[in-house]
């Protein structure tokens, strides 16, 4: 986007006019400022900057009267494994009979940190399409294919006549994970679709020189299995199909037009070497509760979740290193904070957890930590509201809330949002599978019914210009600081929806539950159809 465009569009938007701010958003913008300032560096999981971002929210949810969530805590332990990917030491390499051709990392493909092993490995490789098995859905990418001993080959999206919550849940590394190693894949090889680039390959490939974490008890951890995991530049991934049945291009124009993807082998092996380096670390969730009004309503809880994680210190863009995550996700944090604030007065029957989890920017560790070791008892958790980089970018006009098609809470959301003017829209964009990119996704998994926001806009708007502008300039950029525009009473707004929304779930009698004709229902307890993933 041009810097004119971007100015202009800027202009037309009203509340980003100079206007003194009200005290409701400087109180929000005060915790933006603070979680975001260089001293915490980034927030990276389990680092110093990260500790004393945790201690600044327990100390304002003690001040508020939140009373502590982990005993006479309020930081639950998440004990994990910090991987380093030892980038001089690492090869790839096409082999195509006698003829090797290497392929450059960050230039070419990036190895997966987490997912991987020591060593070598070369296996032939096979185009599985979109690498999914959805037999709910009738759609198959392995039926038929031999996978054994062999290395998969996807595109990233997914079938246009699958639903886009379905279409996710088969897309996460765990669902997508346990089908190719069922069918004997022994590695995968995403290839990353360019009409769903979120950001430049520049960031994807300084992406391996992050620390990646897995948890330290092997029975939570869905990345083993796998020997290899690698993601291809677009620019680059003709290379893979040179001498196969079909182009790249071939394959991005059928998937561009939602038509069915080949499969085929490709006439290569991939050979791969990879050393990394572990070691133990542990970074704490902040658990609060507000216990509930009611005696018997209060034995369940509503959880707001956020993730207080970033990246940290990463590679320089503009000279600049410090990842400071200010939209990513200190906004989302200082909503929780502000909803607690305005619940501690309202009295909810049922009782509420605030839960800013680590370990987002890991894979979710630390959300399916507390998920498969909640604080509270085992089922007594009836809803989940995320926030993750919700983008008060603009007016809060249109809001995008993911899994509303799926359960119950739907009804609530439907009435709080007209009571606040705000229009519901569907996800214009459901191959970025935003529906298990953050915490929601572990309650999902858990049985629980989940919600998950963004803005919206109307196609072809200016609201439109500046979310995507803000993806490919500021998302996990050093750019993503306080010094960025965003519309601080329209961040109020949200936080004001978002706690009568929790009221509104928080003080009916009836659980909320999956619709009948909503896949996740079988999450449940007691659904007998229920198969923990």
């Amino acid at each position: 986007m041009r810097p004119t465009s971007l100015l202009t569009s800027l202009f037309l938007l009203p509340s980003l006019a100079l206007a003194a701010p009200t005290p409701d958003a400087e109180r929000w913008w005060s915790h933006v400022q603070y979680l975001a300032d260089d001293s915490l560096q980034g927030r990276d999981t389990g680092s110093e900057g990260y500790r004393q971002a945790a201690e600044y929210v327990a100390q304002e949810l003690a001040a508020l009267g939140v009373k502590p969530g982990v005993g006479d805590s309020y930081l639950q332990e998440v004990p994990l494994i910090s991987r380093q990917l030892v980038d001089a030491s690492s090869r790839l390499t096409l082999v195509r009979g006698k003829k090797s051709t290497p392929l450059v990392i960050g230039r070419d493909a990036i190895l997966s940190v987490r997912t991987g092993e020591a060593g070598q490995v070369e296996a032939p490789l096979v185009f599985v399409g979109y690498g999914l098995s959805i037999p709910e859905a009738g759609h198959d990418d392995l039926a038929g294919v031999d996978l054994r001993g062999k290395i998969a080959v996807y595109l990233q999206g997914g079938p246009a006549n699958v639903s886009g919550p379905l279409r996710a849940h088969s897309s996460s590394q765990a669902e997508r994970g346990k089908a190719l190693r069922k069918a004997g894949a022994i590695g995968t090889v995403l290839l990353l679709n360019p009409k769903l680039a979120e950001t430049p390959w520049s960031r994807v490939a300084s992406s391996r020189f992050q620390p990646a974490m897995t948890f330290a008890d092997p029975t939570l951890d869905e990345t083993l299995g796998m020997k290899v995991a690698l993601t291809v530049n677009p620019d680059h991934a003709r290379k893979l199909f040179v001498g196969a049945r079909h182009s790249f291009q071939e394959v991005l124009k059928l998937a561009d037009t939602n038509q069915p993807l080949p499969r085929f082998e490709l006439p290569a092996r991939l050979r791969a070497s990879a050393e990394r380096k572990a070691t133990r670390a542990s970074s704490p969730n902040v658990v609060g509760q507000l216990p509930g009004s009611d005696p018997v309503l209060a034995r369940e809880y509503v959880v707001l979740t956020a993730h207080l994680d970033h990246v940290g210190i990463g590679q320089p863009v503009n000279g600049d290193t410090l990842y400071n995550g200010a939209m990513d996700n200190a906004t989302g944090v200082a909503a929780v904070l502000e909803v607690a604030r305005a619940l501690q007065a309202r009295k909810p029957r049922r009782s509420i957890l605030f839960l800013l989890v680590t370990g987002e920017e890991k894979g979710l560790l630390g959300s399916r930590y507390f998920a498969r070791r909640p604080t509270v008892p085992e089922g007594s958790i009836v809803a989940n509201f995320n926030l993750d980089m919700f983008l008060p970018l603009f007016p809060l006009e249109r809001l995008v809330a993911h899994g509303k098609e799926e359960s119950t809470l739907l009804a609530p959301l439907l009435e709080v949002a007209s009571k606040h003017g705000v229009k519901l829209i569907p996800d214009a964009e459901p191959n970025r599978m935003l529906f298990i990119r953050s915490d929601q996704y572990s309650f999902v998994r858990e049985g629980v019914p989940a919600l998950f926001f963004k803005f919206g806009y109307e196609p072809g708007s200016a609201e439109e210009r500046l979310y995507k502008n803000w993806y490919a300039k500021n998302y996990h950029s050093p750019s993503d600081d306080a010094h960025q525009p965003m519309d601080k009473e329209a961040a109020v707004k949200f936080v004001q929806m978002l706690g009568d929304l929790t009221l509104a779930v928080a003080n009916t009698p009836e659980r909320p539950r999956w619709n009948d004709t909503s896949f996740f229902r079988r999450f449940a307890p007691g659904e007998a159809s229920h198969d923990t993933p």
